[in-house]
């Protein structure tokens, strides 16, 4: 009878009590810690999933990072306890890294082994030598700062390479980038019209506002940093999305580009940035040189021409905010691009005896939370290579553009060794996205951002992979021929057997007849 009293208590009772102990200790950490413990608590059972899942299949980690490159940006500004999710990023990636070590095998493992990775890892052990430059002030300033310059890069290039290295996963990531931007642009004709929500108002409040209420216009930034990440990743998805639907793809895919192409052409527009305008223009220039058909590059340089002439030598369109915000871009006299330019002085006389720089993440945004006050903290550092420069040197900045420049001709190079029209044409579609946003970082820090920056990085892999794929495709084929031609040549031989047989027959009766 006491035994089963016991096992009574120990079932029932004993797990209500430890539930309501631990109901009281959320409880209590919910209070004092409010909105953030709480959305803790709620998300934590799906951490643990995604933690689960991620070490039984290391790929769910690179796909994890991808989708979260969207989202990083826009998350903060729904959160108002302050979470630093830029750092979630950071987590999801060390994960992964341990989840592959412990998963894949010593062959697998090889595949890292490319002329990608080797170009990209000189670029970073430069950026880790930045440490030990005299000139930077912080420490704590260069792990926030070299995160996007290239530690994400260098963790994020070695796990595509080994876990989503097919034609496949190359398919995958299209899928899923076209499908996030088509979210973002929704997202912004929502804001276009409805206007920013609670959080995106205290965002443009707190110093936002400055950048991107012009004249009483808004920019649309989505869910993204900024407007001018929005737009260059509107543009940079316009147009492969673009070159991908003119392509040799079943009729329902060729609708689903096109259908991308408008929506986020229409999402660049209304980012009113000027800077995007020159991915399309790059990315469609790169795009005339590789098809190489005469008459479509003089058509595309007539088009090309007619456009640039309006925006720059008439006023056409300029009642339209979002057509006269692309014109500003072509005017040498803007108001911003001359203070660019007197910045850009000031920075040369700086910077003439500091070759490493002053350090990464000791201008811009991390130089004013490290080290306030000081010269570089105080300069605005809007475009992509200006920050380069200004934290890596001219050493850094001939080294950065050097390697871009050579992943540039590689890709190029391998476009016109591809065989195989489906991933030609895909390929081509990434080079000039590539090329395009290379290009128009001059004007913006795009390259480093998400999720652009992410992008770039599953762009690059696939653009040495390309190859290796075509070959094995090539190779299918050489053998489907091949076994062609075998089963052609036996069933010429059947056919013939009968008559061989028919005729040494009727020769032995001809000869039993004489």
């Amino acid at each position: 009878m006491f035994t089963i009293n016991e096992n009574k208590y120990t079932k029932e009772i004993v797990p209500l009590i430890g539930f309501l102990l631990l109901a009281a200790i959320m409880g209590f950490i919910i209070k004092k810690g409010q909105v953030a413990s709480a959305g803790f608590f709620i998300a934590l059972p799906f951490i643990l999933a995604l933690l689960v899942w991620i070490f039984r299949d290391p790929k769910v980690g690179v796909l994890s990072v991808l989708h979260f490159s969207f989202l990083v940006n826009g998350l903060g500004r729904f959160s108002p306890a302050g979470i630093p999710f830029g750092l979630f990023v950071d987590g999801l990636l060390i994960l992964t890294i341990i989840a592959t070590i412990f998963k894949v095998n010593k062959k697998q493992a090889g595949l890292m082994q490319n002329p990608l990775f080797y170009i990209l890892f000189i670029w970073f052990l430069y950026t880790l030598f930045e440490l030990v430059n005299p000139e930077a002030r912080s420490k704590e300033a260069w792990f926030y700062a070299v995160r996007g310059v290239s530690l994400y890069q260098i963790q994020l290039v070695p796990l595509i390479l080994i876990l989503m290295n097919t034609k496949a996963d190359m398919d995958q990531f299209i899928k899923i980038w076209f499908i996030w931007s088509l979210v973002a642009a929704i997202y912004g004709f929502k804001m276009n019209i409805l206007g920013p929500n609670v959080g995106e108002r205290k965002w443009l409040d707190e110093g936002g506002k400055i950048t991107h209420e012009i004249h009483g216009r808004l920019r649309i930034f989505s869910f993204y940093c900024d407007a001018g990440q929005f737009g260059a990743a509107m543009a940079h998805t316009t147009l492969s999305a673009l070159l991908m639907a003119i392509g040799p793809y079943p009729k329902k895919q060729k609708q689903f580009y096109w259908f991308i192409t408008a929506f986020c052409f229409w999402g660049y527009a209304l980012s009113g940035s000027r800077g995007p305008l020159f991915v399309l223009a790059a990315g469609g220039f790169l795009y005339l040189f590789l098809i190489g058909n005469f008459r479509i590059v003089m058509l595309g340089l007539a088009i090309g021409g007619l456009l640039f002439g309006i925006l720059k030598y008439t006023s056409i369109g300029s009642s339209n905010y979002q057509i006269q915000r692309m014109r500003t871009a072509l005017d040498p006299n803007d108001a911003s691009l001359i203070v660019r330019i007197e910045n850009q002085k000031k920075l040369a006389v700086y910077l003439s005896s500091r070759p490493m720089g002053g350090g990464i993440g000791s201008g811009g945004f991390w130089g004013n939370r490290f080290s306030p006050g000081s010269f570089l903290s105080q300069v605005a550092l809007d475009s992509w290579y200006v920050k380069i420069w200004v934290e890596t040197g001219i050493i850094g900045l001939v080294l950065h553009i050097a390697s871009l420049i050579l992943i540039l001709i590689i890709g190029i190079i391998n476009i016109f060794k591809l065989k195989d029209p489906d991933i030609r044409q895909r390929l081509v579609a990434l080079v000039c996205g590539y090329f395009g946003i290379v290009f128009a970082s001059y004007g913006n820090q795009i390259l480093g951002q998400m999720p652009t920056g992410t992008v770039i990085n599953f762009t690059m892999v696939y653009m040495f992979l390309c190859i290796k794929w075509d070959n094995e495709i090539t190779e299918k084929k050489n053998l489907g021929s091949n076994q062609n031609q075998i089963n052609d040549k036996l069933e010429v031989e059947n056919f013939k057997l009968p008559f061989e047989v028919g005729n040494r027959l009727e020769r032995r009766v001809k000869v039993k007849v004489i």
